[in-house]
């Protein structure tokens, strides 16, 4: 597939953006972050979808990257491009399916927050972080801060931005940042172990549980919101057809309703 901005394919449940710039290791124009955002919104908008998957295309090197961050010559054309990128993120974030990173390389600068807002990552062993902010004069927008404090813990924050050094996916795992850490030998087969149990879950208790999850961790969560969830759950399709298939031992089949 030739290089340009990121692509949006859908199969069943499941819809993928892949990052498409390996030649300059993954940097995100301002014409990538709109698309983003514009793939975002259609997805979200799809009722069909209950998984994301954002994966990007790497070279076969023995240093792949997922991602750069936000393309340098960005920054010389606005100053105020960093708060624009906030809006990427906080809008991954706010999406209706359950979101997977596939991280098959080392990820850099503002991309490191695209990663921290999926809800679940696979990352490839030996691939690094960093987070440059400081280094080149940055104080990084609230709601990254925000995500970095919640998904690493104060000290590998700390780590991150005031020392500006690398992190090793290795080191990131004692936070069980990843799902599953996989060798590039055992890549695709690591990425399908995660996306399959989820295809395979009913659509609207995956997501209606994805959200309760979220508000409950930020500690914003309305006990009679969930309760209402949890109410809906209980007189849904679907979960008159999961207690049918387990009667009768056989896969459930899913609508969505």
């Amino acid at each position: 597939m030739p290089e340009g901005i990121p692509t949006l394919t859908r199969a069943g449940r499941l819809a993928t953006i892949t990052l498409r710039r390996p030649s300059q290791r993954n940097s995100l124009t301002d014409e990538d972050l709109e698309t983003l955002l514009t793939h975002f919104a259609a997805v979200d908008a799809d009722e069909s979808v209950s998984v994301l998957l954002l994966q990007a295309q790497t070279h076969d090197t023995a240093q792949p990257v997922f991602s750069a961050g936000y393309h340098v010559s960005g920054f010389d054309a606005d100053v105020m491009a960093p708060l624009f990128f906030e809006k990427i993120p906080e809008a991954l974030a706010r999406l209706r399916p359950v979101t997977v990173c596939a991280v098959s390389g080392s990820v850099y600068g503002g991309a490191t927050d695209l990663v921290l807002a999926c809800d679940l990552r696979v990352g490839l062993q030996g691939a690094q972080w960093r987070m440059p902010a400081c280094a080149i004069g940055l104080h990084y927008y609230p709601s990254g801060l925000r995500r970095y404090v919640s998904q690493l813990g104060l000290g590998l924050t700390q780590q991150a931005f005031l020392l500006g050094q690398p992190l090793a996916f290795e080191d990131l795992q004692a936070r069980e940042l990843f799902v599953r850490l996989a060798p590039a030998q055992a890549w695709q087969a690591s990425v399908d172990a995660v996306i399959e149990p989820l295809l395979r879950m009913a659509p609207l208790a995956l997501t209606a549980t994805k959200r309760s999850l979220q508000e409950i961790g930020a500690g914003a969560y309305s006990e009679a919101r969930l309760r209402e969830r949890s109410r809906q759950s209980v007189h849904s399709a679907d979960f008159a057809e999961g207690r049918l298939a387990m009667a009768e031992r056989r896969a459930p089949r899913f609508e969505g309703r």
